[in-house]
């Protein structure tokens, strides 16, 4: 691992297991270990690691949160930059490059921890993920494929269903998208509302954050998720409470984009953004954190 450490209160940035990384510190940061938050970006702003931690900073949060670039992006481009990943996207927006960047993000997960752990000052606690859009996709794919044990985890803006991913970029385009057998199988394989028995059987706190204004991922495909997770956590016999742990909000102005273009740094945070942060604040408190060091106070 790779770490440029200014100060201790301040933004530290690097790499772990090759993938570049922002990371803040606990909030009151002491030297007991504290425990871990890694966060995933979207395709859509925000579309960097420096850009999510200011959607998302959580400030008050008494835990590391650890922001991750995705592959391909940043300082991941391939050879030939963003033309090539312009090209990929022409040719097979799913197949070319959704797929195999949701894929490698969940496949990473685990050895990104690993190192982090080996690093900083982190709790011997589940890690909580937290992922916006294509990398909310990465943070179920690592659930439901049980790449790394989560003590909770929160989807902003998920695309549940590949479908409604090519349905919108149908509409941006005009033109349709043609469903061959290797689109079908990632779309089948990417479907989490179909893999919803494999996502509760982890029994992870999950809280769905869905924006009222989402024109790719509706509210009420979020809500429906949440519902099939709710009906496979009883039928598999899970405890009442742990089927309580899980949660669905829609925050009515914010958009399927949670910061300004180009979404590649901080923007100022919105009225919709002070309240997905709050709430993904407080569901961290509330499920993350274990020991009475980092409790959240009873009233908060």
């Amino acid at each position: 691992m790779v770490v440029d450490t200014p100060s201790l209160s301040a933004p530290l940035t690097g790499t772990a297991a090759g993938v570049p990384f922002l990371a803040l510190p606990p909030a009151a940061a002491t030297d007991v270990p504290a425990p871990l938050v890694v966060g995933l970006h979207a395709f859509e702003p925000p579309r960097s690691e420096s850009a999510l931690a200011g959607a998302v900073p959580m400030a008050s949060l008494p835990a590391w949160r650890v922001y991750l670039g995705l592959p391909l992006f940043g300082h991941r481009l391939p050879e030939g930059g963003v033309a090539e990943i312009n090209q990929r996207g022409e040719r097979d927006y799913l197949v070319e490059l959704f797929g195999p960047v949701v894929e490698e993000a969940a496949a990473e997960l685990r050895r990104v921890v690993d190192e982090l752990r080996s690093t900083f000052p982190v709790a011997d606690v589940p890690v909580g993920l937290v992922g916006v859009g294509a990398g909310a996709s990465a943070v179920l794919l690592a659930l439901a494929e049980n790449r790394l044990p989560a003590g909770a985890a929160a989807v902003i803006n998920p695309i549940v269903d590949p479908s409604l991913l090519m349905a919108a970029r149908e509409r941006r385009t005009g033109t349709p998208y043609r469903w061959g057998p290797q689109a079908q199988q990632t779309r089948s394989w990417l479907d989490f509302s179909a893999r919803a028995a494999e996502i509760s059987g982890t029994a992870t706190p999950m809280l769905v954050v869905n924006g009222g204004q989402d024109e790719v991922a509706p509210p009420e495909h979020g809500r429906a998720f949440h519902d099939v997770l709710t009906r496979q956590s009883a039928d598999q016999g899970l405890q009442q409470d742990a089927r309580h742990a899980l949660r669905h909000i829609v925050v009515p102005d914010l958009a399927h984009a949670i910061g300004p273009e180009p979404g590649l740094e901080p923007g100022p945070l919105t009225p919709a953004g002070v309240l997905t942060d709050r709430a993904l604040t407080e569901w961290f408190h509330l499920h993350l954190t274990t020991s009475t060091q980092v409790q959240a106070p009873a009233d908060s």
